[in-house]
């Protein structure tokens, strides 16, 4: 897992009392339902305070995308927490609070290139030496990451055998690690994935694929300029987002 420079803008205020979750976009829970909400009772109630938070978060991220919107919110409540009540938990705990809240909290924790095993808590640093930028496409529907498991009807996998983390090094490295298992689940009930990774190789991408368990796709380009220009070939009014982001 890899982040890039598309990110929402996450407040975190204390209160005087219970906590809250404000958001400028409707589709997003508030309440117990919401991961920010989890991520500060779950730091509230290790640090014993404050008395009460408000987190306000200026959506960017798409949701029911797979680039991790949610997960990285709540990774910044975290943040937030800390920074608000000066009380900074040690590494295992933030990690062990992160992974409560969510499968992918814990990498947005770390803020750099890992493997990700186990459910998301296994975190593994790996050396990242190839500069990318990515064309991301959120079609105008999201998609299930519970569906997305259904339809995949796999059981839990042994534990792999333990080998030295990837590196990065050339863009061969990269080009050649792209692919995600999601893509046959939805090839027959949502084909416009399909086209659509088809658009972004077509228009220049070195490789393409969709983003966690979807719905948005990304296609890699080494030169921001191409980038930008295979935007502006997709951007047809069919109700897609399109973002430009480089990694970080």
């Amino acid at each position: 897992m890899v982040p890039v420079s598309l990110y929402d803008e996450v407040t975190v205020e204390e209160t005087s009392a219970g906590i809250s979750v404000e958001a400028d976009d409707p589709s997003v829970p508030g309440g117990a339902g919401n991961s920010c909400y989890r991520a500060a009772a779950l730091y509230r109630e290790w640090a014993g305070g404050p008395g009460g938070v408000r987190v306000r978060i200026r959506k960017v991220i798409p949701t029911e995308a797979g680039l991790g919107g949610g997960s990285s919110d709540a990774a910044a409540t975290l943040k937030g927490m800390i920074a608000l009540t000066g009380k900074s938990p040690p590494s295992g705990v933030i990690l062990s609070l992160a992974a409560d809240v969510g499968a992918d909290v814990p990498f947005f924790t770390l803020g750099r290139p890992a493997l990700v095993e186990g459910f998301g808590e296994v975190l593994t640093p790996v050396e990242w030496k190839v500069p990318f930028f990515a064309l991301i496409v959120k079609p105008p529907l999201g998609l299930s990451t519970r569906e997305g498991y259904e339809r995949l009807g796999r059981e839990a996998a042994p534990p792999p055998v333990q080998e030295d983390p990837p590196s990065f090094r050339e863009w061969e490295d990269l080009v050649s690690a792209v692919g995600n298992d999601f893509e046959s689940v939805w090839e027959e009930a949502r084909p416009d994935l399909r086209r659509t990774k088809g658009e972004l190789l077509a228009a220049g991408a070195e490789a393409a694929g969709l983003s966690g368990s979807g719905s948005a796709l990304f296609g890699l380009f080494r030169d921001e300029g191409d980038a930008h220009r295979a935007k502006r070939s997709l951007g047809n009014g069919t109700g897609r987002r399109l973002f430009v982001a480089r990694n970080i």
